[in-house]
């Protein structure tokens, strides 16, 4: 597993910490995968409610506030697939 999953699960960790109804994975490019959902947040690559893909510096620029998650989607940076609504639902949770 890579450094940057090891820091990714650990601040998505911190901004989920009252767990997520529904299961949603991030899928960083060249990097793997992260499982979102009510166990908490962990690497893998199981199959989820929506599956959300970024590069690594994108993801990084979210996950610190820098970046919106849906101004990500609309110029092209974060790509959805599966439920929209779930991915709207994570977007609020990190913010």
């Amino acid at each position: 597993m890579s450094d940057i999953i090891d820091a990714a699960v650990a601040a998505l960790a911190d901004k989920v910490s009252g767990g997520f109804d529904g299961s949603a994975k991030f899928t960083i490019e060249d990097e793997g995968s992260i499982i979102v959902d009510g166990d908490g947040v962990r690497a893998g690559d199981d199959e989820t409610d929506v599956t959300l893909t970024a590069d690594a510096d994108t993801f990084q620029s979210i996950l610190e506030g820098d970046l919106n998650p849906t101004a990500a989607f609309m110029t092209g940076k974060l790509s959805v697939d599966g439920d929209m609504g779930m991915a709207m639902k994570l977007g609020a949770v990190l913010g």
